[in-house]
């Protein structure tokens, strides 16, 4: 017997360890997925940038003046819709948010075309003058890169979410040169936790994926600027109303963004895949509008670089605030790709930079530096959108490596997001996902059934009634059967509706016996689809007071899979106590395959 205990414990250990270098391994795989496709994203901007304005304005100049920089974003609109709009939908828009429904409710699965898509819609935005940022494109592709290598390794969907978070965490690391800003915006804002295991594997990707970057681009800073000391004590004061504004501002950036969405979508006489045109066209109208305007075209590095270092006027600054915003909500609301961070921090620099000026002229002695402001202000909007401070305060000391303005940004980054939470409830990311009635925040509180899927569970064996069938006829079929409920479907083997025993039964005591079964049947159904966890199914059933979900294709919800039953997740919950961790999809059965072994042993 102690004999049998030694090899059991043995056992236990190795398979553990060899958990462990699996974990390790596939970190290291997606980290150098994330870097080189980070490097190679970066040069497709630059091919598309070249193409787009460098050969296309030699072509269109001579002719058309600089009245070809309103041309230019609408040609690259006409290609971003149609590619989005048939090829992948999830790829329209700033990416974050879809990599964090896809955590929260798909198990982690992201269709491995969006790496493509993505990188090609995004690129060709920003190559044509999109005003969006490389950042969230880079999260998007690095999560899918994650998420596609789970898949086809089979594992369980909670390694898959972990996995997903190595690829967002290196491509903030690979695109900023900021591993630990990579590695807190994974887990503060894709994942919404902070957990050992998931910490190490998010850790590796990150430097790896920077590592990577750093070969091909340098280990420079993401900004190079001059070091900022703190000049006076008393400037923290002149910091904190800074974080006041950059609270307002993050506000009014979030509202008027998703403002933007909704009047782009009520335009309903311009198809959708065209409306990115129409943005473009509103774009170019805007750069050659104003002095500035064309500072708006692009991720915009080199004008906050300028800002950075005091090489621009007051009245450049302050212009370039508003202009940005204008351009920013009108790609991203026409249904242009890219992401939100990169025009935050445009934004964030120009208002601090403002700021810094008024201080400057109004407290010369106390504020020095009027250029330091506009870093801290990058800082403070990022902070105040995302409302993830931590992420804010690292990333932008990473990206200056400028310790001496540790304490401006702990101000202005932490007074920011308080102000703009009391504000606005949810950041600029969760904002699109509860307009698309996903609660980001009640799924991601701890919950068993949230990390097992409903394909797991559900009974894919079904009993089915034809909708053409007589109430009379269902009720013989259906007799002895152990079911309570029972889909309705059409000749094609379509769902039209669900049924109950009781339904049926009262519907023969009320004398319908040759009325057609689909008369009874609610055409309003409430369903579920596989990939998503028990826990959404759970409230479904608890909001609408139903006791079973038909399960259906995503793709195509009259496509029935199987049936959900309020007794196979009572089931499923006994169970999910115990595979929780579990690290492999068939959870289940290797769950029930080692009880029986512990009962022979």
């Amino acid at each position: 017997m102690q004999d049998d205990g030694s090899v059991s414990e043995s056992v236990v250990r190795s398979n553990s360890l060899s958990n462990q270098t699996r974990r390790i391994v596939l970190a290291l795989v997606i980290g150098l997925g994330t870097g080189f496709g980070a490097v190679g994203f970066r040069y497709l901007i630059d091919i598309f940038k070249e193409l787009f304005f460098t050969q296309g304005g030699n072509i269109l100049s001579p002719s058309m003046g600089q009245f070809y920089l309103v041309l230019i974003p609408v040609l690259g609109g006409l290609i971003v819709g149609p590619l989005t709009y048939f090829f992948a939908r999830e790829a329209k828009g700033h990416g974050v948010p879809e990599v964090m429904a896809a955590v929260a409710v798909r198990g982690g699965k992201i269709r491995p075309r969006v790496v493509v898509v993505k990188a090609l819609a995004s690129a060709i935005c920003i190559g044509s003058g999109g005003s969006v940022g490389r950042e969230g494109p880079i999260v998007q592709i690095g999560s899918a890169i994650g998420s596609t290598i789970g898949q086809a390794l089979k594992v369980s969907p909670r390694r898959i979410k972990a996995m997903v978070a190595c690829g967002a965490a290196g491509g903030i690391a690979a695109t900023f040169n900021a591993p630990i800003g990579g590695v807190l915006f994974a887990l503060e804002i894709i994942l919404g936790e902070f957990t050992g295991n998931h910490l190490i594997m998010v850790i590796l990707s990150s430097v790896t994926a920077a590592t990577v970057a750093r070969i091909f681009m340098g280990s420079a800073p993401a900004f190079d600027v001059p070091g900022y000391p703190l000049s006076d004590p008393t400037e923290l004061f002149f910091y904190a109303f800074l974080g006041l504004l950059c609270a307002v501002f993050a506000v009014i950036y979030i509202k008027t963004l998703y403002k933007s969405e909704d009047i782009f979508d009520s335009v309903n006489f311009i198809p959708e895949y065209l409306k990115p045109a129409v943005g473009g066209l509103l774009i170019g109208l805007l750069a050659i509008s104003f002095p500035e305007g064309t500072r708006i075209f692009g991720v915009g590095y080199e004008s906050i670089e300028l800002a950075l270092t005091g090489k621009l006027v007051m009245g450049a600054t302050a212009a370039l605030i508003l202009l940005k915003l204008l351009a920013t909500i009108i790609t991203l609301g026409s249904g242009g790709s890219g992401g939100v961070f990169a025009p935050g921090l445009f934004m964030g620099a120009m208002l601090g930079g403002t700021f810094g000026f008024i201080a400057n002229g109004l407290f010369p002695d106390i504020a020095v530096n009027p250029a330091a402001y506009a870093l801290v202000g990058m800082g403070g909007v990022f902070a105040g959108s995302a409302q993830a401070p931590i992420t804010a305060i690292i990333m932008l000391f990473e990206m200056s490596n400028d310790y001496g303005l540790i304490l401006p940004l702990m101000v202005t980054c932490i007074i920011s997001s308080v102000l703009a939470r009391t504000i606005s409830k949810d950041n600029i990311y969760v904002v699109k996902l509860m307009r698309r009635g996903l609660d980001i925040e009640a799924v991601r509180r701890p919950d068993v059934l949230k990390n097992i899927l409903v394909r797991d569970v559900m009974t894919s064996t079904l009993e089915k009634i034809p909708a053409d069938f007589k109430i009379g006829d269902a009720w013989k079929s259906i007799s002895g059967s152990p079911h309570q409920g029972f889909p309705v479907v059409t000749g094609k083997n379509l769902l039209c509706g669900i049924i109950t025993n009781n339904e049926l039964e009262q519907a023969m005591n009320n004398g319908l016996h040759n009325q057609r079964v689909d008369s009874l049947t609610n055409r309003q159904l409430i369903v579920v689809t596989e990939d998503e966890p028990l826990s959404v199914a759970v409230r479904k059933m608890d909001e609408f007071q139903i006791g079973r979900l038909p399960v259906v294709d995503p793709d195509d919800n009259k496509k029935l899979l199987g049936l959900l039953s309020r007794t196979d997740i009572i089931t499923a919950y006994g169970r999910g106590l115990i595979i929780e961790d579990s690290d492999y999809k068939g959870s289940f059965a290797a769950a029930d395959k080692g009880k029986q072994t512990t009962n022979q042993m």
